[in-house]
């Protein structure tokens, strides 16, 4: 029986997959349990159509963040940390704090839009 996915099942396959299957599982377990819909011609019509405003959507989104990151090249932050004599810092800089230091400089970002990679901190030690 063929079946579109609803959401992702453990060894069957990912959201919006069409996979066969057999007939009592799907009819016994995955329909029951709203995880999978009978792929019939109208239901894989709206599955196209799912695909190609989510295809559509994903790719305003890439778009719109290529050109804040563009602004952002050139952007150099400092956040201040109590550190030790050694230059250990007590606590941590989080995406809160970065956030923060964005808006001050006219960047309107949220917390969870920011990633901290190990490589692109630059620590420097006022003496």
């Amino acid at each position: 029986m063929d079946i579109i996915l609803l959401q992702d099942v453990q060894n069957l396959g990912s959201k919006d997959d069409s996979v066969n299957v057999k007939d009592g599982y799907a009819r016994n377990f995955l329909i029951p349990q709203k995880l999978a819909v009978l792929a019939t011609s109208s239901a894989k019509k709206v599955l196209a159509e799912n695909q190609k405003q989510r295809a559509h959507k994903e790719a305003k989104l890439k778009d719109e963040a290529l050109v804040l990151a563009e602004k952002l090249k050139g952007i150099s932050i400092s956040i201040g940390a109590k550190t030790s004599t050694t230059g250990k810092i007590f606590g941590s800089v989080n995406n809160i704090q970065l956030a923060e230091a964005l808006k001050e400089k006219g960047f309107d970002l949220d917390r969870k839009q920011i990633i901290i990679k190990e490589d692109a901190i630059k620590i420097r030690s006022c003496s």
